[in-house]
């Protein structure tokens, strides 16, 4: 992480290094483009001579000015300053050069000539200097903002992975509650039924302990879990509730899908749509097709479960903002209510998705 973060850091000191770089070629270049014999050095340091203000500033603003002024929204500040220091160094150049002892290495700058645009005046020297600081103000604000960026990002990364993570094992307490209370009504009724209760529970504990850790997981494992779900209802519940388990066969093995999603809407179809004294069914059906994974669930409905199917559907919310996080807008989430007698949802959810696998532990 500590890597990415810095990637646009290097990206900045980069640039700065070509365009330095290029600055300091100019002069070779320029005497290979004279066609000169041989190249004089002494034009080349004279260039670079009057280059070295400018690289003096361009240090000062990048490691100073700029992080300590600029960044902190201190811009008045930073102006005055910069101001008064390019006017110090241009007109100080300026002054030495004006007043310098004559030698034979001054004069082999002035026969040479001048080689470089800092030969202005000092005034304009610091227009131009201005110009740079600005432009390298703008780069390193510019950069500033993608390390931002990208901070916000990874902060937003670790948010959804959090949520995702709270919201999934905020139904496993929910599941379990249910299916602990399943177990406990069955100890004093049948005892040997409590205890193939208890060896289903720990299949299911195991999946939920171990497999439904990963982003995602074989839909081959998914099914089977629901599979011992419904063992575990079909052992408290009498005959009397008619449970249809329509999976489609062969499963592709290939097929991944977020863990503990199905199950909420099988879970809620048993919790709502059964009851004691009447004829109550669920029917489950999952299929893979074009790419999706399709599970439908409808249930019996009664009327004095529909008041707690709205009071109750704490699962099914999780259930909703998880899908959210995971698929955006990738997933259909349909729920059929208008029938007096049937309860009907249908998840429709992509087998593969970019945003999804993004989102890791």
């Amino acid at each position: 992480m500590r890597t990415q973060t810095n990637k646009p850091f290097i990206g900045e000191n980069l640039l700065y290094f070509m365009v330095w770089s290029l600055v300091l070629l100019v002069p070779i270049l320029n005497s290979k483009m004279m066609a000169e014999e041989h190249v004089q050095l002494v034009n080349i340091l004279t260039a670079w001579s009057k280059v070295l203000p400018y690289i003096v500033i361009f240090i000062i603003n990048n490691f100073i000015f700029a992080p300590k002024l600029l960044m902190r929204r201190r811009y008045i500040s930073y102006l005055g300053v910069l101001v008064v220091v390019l006017t110090a160094i241009f007109f100080g150049v300026e002054y030495y050069q004006q007043n310098i002892r004559m030698t034979p290495y001054n004069a082999a700058l002035i026969m040479h000539g001048k080689a470089s645009f800092t030969d202005l005046d000092w005034y304009w020297n610091v227009l131009l200097g201005l110009f740079m600081c600005g432009a390298n103000s703008l780069i390193k604000m510019m950069f500033v903002g993608m390390r931002e960026e990208q901070r916000i990002a990874e902060l937003e990364s670790h948010r959804l992975q959090a949520e995702m993570e709270y919201l999934k094992y905020q139904i496993n307490p929910h599941f379990f509650m249910n299916t602990l209370n399943n177990i406990h009504a069955l100890i004093d009724i049948d005892t040997e039924a409590a205890q193939r209760s208890v060896i289903e529970l720990s299949k299911m504990m195991r999946y939920v302990l171990y497999d439904s850790d990963n982003a995602t997981i074989d839909i081959v494992n998914e099914v089977r879990f629901i599979e011992n779900y419904i063992a575990l209802m079909k052992i408290r519940y009498t005959e009397d509730v008619e449970v249809k388990l329509d999976v489609q066969n062969p499963l592709p093995s290939s097929v991944k899908i977020p863990p503990l999603l199905m199950i909420v809407l099988v879970e809620n179809a048993f919790k709502h749509g059964v009851s004691y004294n009447k004829h109550s069914y669920v029917h489950i059906k999952i299929d893979c097709t074009a790419g999706y994974v399709v599970c439908r669930v409808a249930n019996s409905r009664h009327n004095e479960q529909r008041s707690d199917r709205r009071a109750s559907g704490l699962g099914l919310e999780n259930m909703k903002k998880r899908l959210d996080l995971l698929f955006a807008d990738s997933y259909q989430l349909t729920i059929d209510d208008s029938s007096e007698q049937e309860y009907d949802i249908t998840l429709k959810i992509p087998v593969s998705n970019d945003e999804m696998h993004s989102i890791r532990r």
